[in-house]
């Protein structure tokens, strides 16, 4: 079954081609400059008035960083998560010296959606989760207190679904579907 989005008026390829498997090639890695070239993106994605408040923490497969963030996954996650090359979790910057950053959560999702580009542009896949316990990775990582883990990105090289277990194969086998932009857009001229 082909992955690639159908859309109601052509987009980009990168952005058409874009899903979230479950299915990572175990034994594959990631290049240095690919990561390096991801977190790059991410890194010069806009922010409100160049807070730039997005932080990472970055497990290369088989490192003790990417251990402590798959325990800290939900049990429904850690099961498929453990097989991706690198797992990344976003970390936002809630408030800094002059006080709150009140889109802090908006821009570190702009900054981890130009790392998902950047990855596919390397011929990766991402899936990025909610499904971990943030007080685990606070703790783990030793974060300040003015910091959110919001969200979890795994990365690789998508694999088979087939060989996924059959509660897991659902969704990687499922036809891709979105609401339309009559659902989506509230209010335009």
């Amino acid at each position: 079954m082909s992955r690639h989005a159908v859309t109601s008026v052509p987009i980009h390829p990168l952005l058409a081609a874009r899903h979230s498997t479950r299915a990572f090639q175990s034994d594959a890695s990631i290049s240095d400059a690919q990561l390096a070239a991801m977190l790059e993106a991410a890194r010069w994605a806009p922010s409100a008035g160049n807070s730039q408040p997005s932080r990472f923490i970055v497990g290369r497969h088989g490192g003790e960083v990417f251990e402590k963030i798959v325990a800290a996954l939900n049990p429904g996650n850690q099961g498929w998560a453990k097989h991706a090359s690198v797992l990344v979790v976003g970390v936002r910057v809630v408030s800094n010296e002059r006080g709150p950053l009140r889109t802090s959560a908006y821009d570190l999702g702009q900054s981890m959606a130009h790392l998902t580009v950047q990855a596919l542009a390397e011929g990766l896949t991402v899936r990025q989760m909610g499904g971990f316990k943030p007080e685990l990775i606070m703790s783990e990582f030793s974060l300040p207190d003015n910091t959110e883990p919001v969200a979890v990105a795994a990365i690789g090289f998508a694999g088979n679904p087939a060989d996924l277990p059959d509660d897991l194969r659902g969704p990687d086998d499922s036809p891709r579907v979105r609401h339309g932009l009559d659902e989506l857009v509230l209010d335009s001229d």
